[in-house]
């Protein structure tokens, strides 16, 4: 095989395993923008989101979300998930669940 032909096939391999792995990335919601919250913030956001919640189990984290500084998902026992969204001090700044019920407090 030539040498064009070989790094032809190279460059175009990675090409496709790269979009393999954005596809895997995308799908399980993940980016490097959407880090879990880890260590001692973690459990104060989750005591802070099942407090609002008044039941439930965390399902998932984020810093950084686009609406605050932390975001708790919420499941809740009939299966309905809210997300909690809690600024630096780990106050409930709003919430928004899946039957598309919001509140904010934005004091």
């Amino acid at each position: 095989m030539k040498r064009s032909r070989k790094a032809a096939l190279v460059a175009g391999a990675a090409v496709v395993a790269t979009g393999a792995w954005v596809g895997i990335a995308s799908a399980v919601g993940g980016d490097d923008s959407e880090a879990p919250i880890t260590g001692q913030a973690l459990g104060r956001a989750q005591a802070a989101a099942l407090e609002h919640t008044g039941e439930g189990r965390v399902t998932e984290t984020e810093v950084g979300d686009e609406e605050s500084y932390y975001e708790v998902e919420v499941t809740l026992p009939n299966g309905e998930e809210t997300d909690v969204q809690l600024n630096k001090s780990f106050k409930v700044v709003g919430s928004e669940s899946d039957s598309g019920s919001e509140s904010r407090d934005d004091d």
